[in-house]
């Protein structure tokens, strides 16, 4: 008995202090700016794709009862504290208001109120209520996030409301605007191991996946990471931009992208001509020298490269018609092939990076000056010797460790290889 006595004086001193209010509660106010932690001036509010839009047609003035009536979040969302799903219906029932409003909302098809109460009207919280439609009132809608969120987990760790739904105590209605956004969520999840404990900073701790790969489709549209998440803002430039987001962090892509979604542009076959500019036919030569391996990420140099070059007629193998009047490519014969080696010749530019050489050349544009005659070189005595001196001395290891390339050049009887002791 005492603790209903105390509860019901309490109660009087609520409906006193409701009745005060007057027309800050029984008339809806628009909310005003979010008040949200980690919010910013130009804060767009919470995603609609993991906050789809709700309507709420309650009035209901989250400052008047916090401030002003001193009330708490759990006084009226109770259920919070022990909810372990983020699609749970957190909103009080009537049976909340029921306490301070003098009202009765134990038959939804019959409510009851108070005469003497001046805020149990049904027009009081339910906008665009009618008397002359009886218990009829616009329904509410809030559909469930498409998000994981665990309350119960975060309210035992002392966890306070306003930490994650911001200052909700100054705002009118919290509907959507008070939902948290993902930089109030990585200020505990995203800090340092020993510190985050066991708040998990991977994405899928939060957001929906599917095999460990995020969800990105929803009916509310397609989720993107925000601008200031790694660069990946996938705005109009997203083409040009991605591969500086990917190379920084490529993890990040790799928690909504599979392997196959790179493939599709990057396997060789597919053109993407955004990807360089306007003039690269006179410019990919340069850079393909300097850094190859590049080009080789997306293009196969035998199939792809050889394929325009041997058409231009810029290959040693190309049609001869067309290489009459193509220009000189390589330095001239006094530097790129005659003796003796000297910095610019090419034997020293095949062995820094023999890829280039085979972007033009195939194998038999070698042999032509380097093989023995028996393999297809000059047809009087051996081809010019691409070894170094004091090669004879180590000729007989690298033999055993791949005849290939050996053999290539001479012929398996050439009295050469028996110098090497083979």
């Amino acid at each position: 008995m005492t603790g209903r006595l105390a509860w019901t004086l309490v109660s009087s001193c609520i409906v006193a202090a409701l009745v005060a209010l007057g027309a800050d509660v029984a008339t809806a106010r628009p909310p005003r700016d979010p008040v949200s932690p980690r919010a910013r001036s130009f804060d767009p509010g919470p995603s609609p794709v993991v906050f789809p839009a709700q309507r709420i047609p309650i009035r209901m003035t989250h400052d008047a009862h916090v401030q002003r009536l001193g009330m708490q979040c759990l006084d009226c969302h109770g259920d919070a504290a022990k909810s372990r799903r983020a699609g749970d219906d957190l909103l009080p029932g009537g049976a909340s208001c029921d306490r301070c409003h003098g009202t009765d909302h134990g038959d939804l098809s019959g409510v009851t109120a108070d005469a003497t109460q001046p805020l149990a009207t049904c027009a009081t919280c339910h906008v665009g209520y009618r008397s002359d439609v009886g218990m009829r009132v616009a329904r509410v809608d809030v559909p469930p996030p498409n998000l994981r969120f665990d309350h119960a987990v975060h309210h035992r760790r002392n966890i306070g409301c306003s930490q994650c739904h911001g200052a909700v105590d100054q705002l009118a209605q919290a509907g959507r605007n008070a939902m948290p956004r993902m930089r109030s969520c990585l200020q505990c999840h995203a800090m340092p191991g020993p510190s985050r404990g066991k708040a998990r900073g991977e994405c899928i701790t939060c957001h929906l996946s599917r095999g460990g790969i995020i969800k990105t489709h929803f009916s509310s549209g397609k989720l993107v990471p925000p601008p200031w998440l790694g660069g990946a803002d996938h705005g109009p430039r997203w083409i040009e931009t991605h591969k500086q987001a990917a190379g920084a962090n490529s993890r990040l892509c790799a928690s909504c992208h599979q392997e196959k979604e790179c493939t599709d542009c990057h396997d060789g076959r597919v053109r993407p001509r955004r990807i360089h500019p306007n003039d690269w036919l006179s410019q990919h030569g340069v850079a393909s020298r300097m850094a190859s391996h590049r080009c080789t990420s997306c293009h196969r140099q035998q199939s792809f490269c050889v394929t325009c070059h041997t058409r231009l007629g810029i290959t040693q193998s190309g049609p001869y018609a067309v290489q009459q009047g193509r220009g000189r490519f390589h330095p001239p014969p006094d530097i790129w092939t005659d003796g003796p080696r000297r910095r610019g010749h090419h034997a020293g530019e095949a062995r820094k990076n023999l890829e280039v050489c085979v972007g033009c050349h195939v194998e038999r544009d070698c042999l032509a000056c380097h093989a023995t005659a028996a393999r297809g070189g000059p047809s009087v005595g051996h081809g010019t010797s691409p070894h170094s001196v004091g090669f004879t001395g180590r000729c007989a290891q690298a033999f055993r460790r791949n005849p290939r390339p050996c053999l290539v050049c001479h012929d398996p009887a050439d009295p050469e290889l028996a110098r090497c002791g083979l």
